[in-house]
């Protein structure tokens, strides 16, 4: 019994860096019904950003976030004027297409350049051990790490002028430039900030698995999955809706195959 609370805690950490990949996901639908198929292509650029900075550079893990955070917002504001602009207020599938046509190129650039071969960042950070079983600390840690930017998030939303200029241009757009809110910026902005959450959580998700260059349609469904869970447009419901696929995923890897669930190799305990 204490091996499957323990495998559903862990699932449960796991769970809310799956709910900060989903809020960017939903950010950018929340605000201009623009569903970004170049999501789990980010959610790896992340991985390999990650990779590049620890293992070619030598920067600490986790010292890596400060600079994946901001080169995902610019890469976000790229995206937004080469496949979002034109495509804001049209049908749906014409941004499906637009942003899938860039996931295939940056895919195909991915792969021309590191292959297909699975890539892994070494981190060392000390577990929690409670009887048997021990609580790995990278996924402690990247647990904390993904609340405390989700609550950011959520302050920025709500506290700030920008934050609150873009639940504006979420609520109503029209309204919103008749008060006089750049409602083109704002977009950019929601945009950065999406695809920003993507990298980040990409690279707390590289701390924990392997990734290959082609991971990114796992992680791209597992957010689909969980803004559903927790409604599109709706951040704070996409955090509690990962905890939620986080939880199920801990509650099912002791009764099945190690090799079905992400999260099956995550808790040392007597189970492997």
């Amino acid at each position: 019994m204490l091996g499957i609370l323990a495998s559903i805690i862990d699932g449960v950490l796991v769970g809310l860096v799956y709910g900060l990949a989903a809020m960017g996901l939903t950010l950018i639908w929340g605000v201009m019904d623009v569903i970004n198929l170049t999501h789990g292509t980010m959610i790896v650029a992340g991985m390999f950003a990650l990779y590049l900075l620890a293992n070619a550079l030598g920067v600490p893990p986790y010292f890596a976030l400060p600079p994946v955070l901001i080169g995902g917002f610019l890469v976000g504001i790229a995206l937004y004027w080469v496949a979002v602009h034109r495509m804001v207020g049209r049908p749906p599938l014409m941004s499906l297409l637009s942003t899938f046509a860039v996931n295939l190129m940056l895919i195909g650039i991915g792969t021309g350049v590191w292959g297909t071969a699975l890539f892994n960042v070494n981190v060392s950070v000390p577990g929690i051990t409670i009887d048997r079983y021990t609580f790995p600390g990278a996924h402690i840690l990247a647990a904390v790490l993904a609340a405390v930017i989700a609550a950011a998030l959520y302050l920025f939303l709500h506290r700030t002028r920008l934050g609150k200029a873009v639940r504006a241009v979420a609520n109503n757009r029209e309204a919103a430039e008749l008060v006089g809110i750049p409602t083109t910026r704002v977009l950019a902005v929601s945009v950065g900030c999406g695809v920003a959450l993507a990298g980040v959580s990409g690279m707390l998700i590289g701390t924990l698995f392997p990734f290959t260059v082609l991971s990114g349609d796992t992680y791209q469904l597992k957010s689909f999955v969980v803004t559903v869970l927790g409604g599109f447009g709706n951040p704070v419901g996409a955090l509690m809706g990962g905890v939620a696929l986080g939880l199920l995923e801990g509650a099912v890897t002791p009764f099945v195959p190690v090799s079905w669930t992400l999260s099956s190799s995550s808790c040392c305990s007597s189970w492997c």
